[in-house]
């Protein structure tokens, strides 16, 4: 099966799983999910989501938060990990929007990347999440999943990975899909333990699920053997015990 027609069958499976999809990263305006994504490098978005409350309750506005010191931000926002270099790039960013944008966030590629702390991921988020164009967001679930599934072929740049599904994801699909990889990744396609192929919508045409029942039927064999042998050993005791 070509990749194109991989990621067409993707698509529909995954609308049909998660029809109803959005941003897990709470806003409501496009310079506090600035201020989230950034917070959000190697933190979950729930903790985000519970710290920017405090942040946003004491500085209300761009100019507000632009004004203030990075060590004031870096002392609300440290639960998220990494305060002082979160810190220092929002209070630039924050600046910056204030000085060059007239603290408007501007709704061109080019020009978010040039903020503090946004990359290509957070500029597609905002792109695709704010301004309703297309974007493909190569987070942690995206990477992982697209290789899995068999999207790209073992490749973790985030760049590669979203120049390729480029190719095979129709612009007005990229930032939904991304949104119910994460969905998908961190219900049924996870990272940390088994991934639950039986719930999986995927698997008839996941590259990788063959692999993982191969590994799941072995794992389970190895366990049988374990418990056969420990059951025969326990047999064997109780025997000596018994002529003793």
């Amino acid at each position: 099966m070509r990749k194109k027609e991989r990621a067409a069958i993707v698509i529909e499976r995954l609308k049909e799983a998660y029809p109803d999809v959005e941003c897990t990263l709470e806003y409501d305006d496009a310079w506090k999910l600035l201020v989230s994504v950034r917070l959000a490098a190697q933190c979950t978005d729930e903790r985000v989501n519970v710290v920017v409350q405090g942040l946003y309750e004491k500085y209300p506005g761009i100019r507000e938060l632009a004004a203030a010191e990075p060590e004031d931000i870096e002392a609300i926002v440290k639960p998220c990990g990494l305060g002082h270099s979160k810190a220092r790039d929002i209070s630039k960013a924050m600046r910056m929007l204030r000085d060059e944008y007239d603290c408007k966030v501007p709704d061109d590629f080019d020009e978010l990347m040039k903020l503090p702390g946004i990359g290509r991921k957070s500029a597609n988020l905002v792109m695709g999440d704010v301004f309703g164009k297309p974007a493909i967001v190569t987070d942690t679930h995206c990477i992982r999943l697209c290789n899995r599934i068999g999207l790209v072929d073992d490749e973790k740049d985030p760049k590669k990975v979203e120049m390729a599904l480029w190719k095979i994801i129709p612009p007005e699909e990229g930032n939904d899909f991304c949104h119910r990889l994460v969905y998908h990744g961190r219900e049924v396609c996870t990272a940390r333990t088994t991934p639950y192929c039986d719930k999986c919508v995927l698997r008839d045409v996941c590259k990788e699920y063959p692999k993982l029942e191969k590994l799941k039927t072995q794992k389970a064999k190895r366990a049988q053997a374990a418990k056969t042998t420990a059951a025969n050993k326990g047999k064997s005791a109780k025997q000596k015990k018994e002529k003793k």
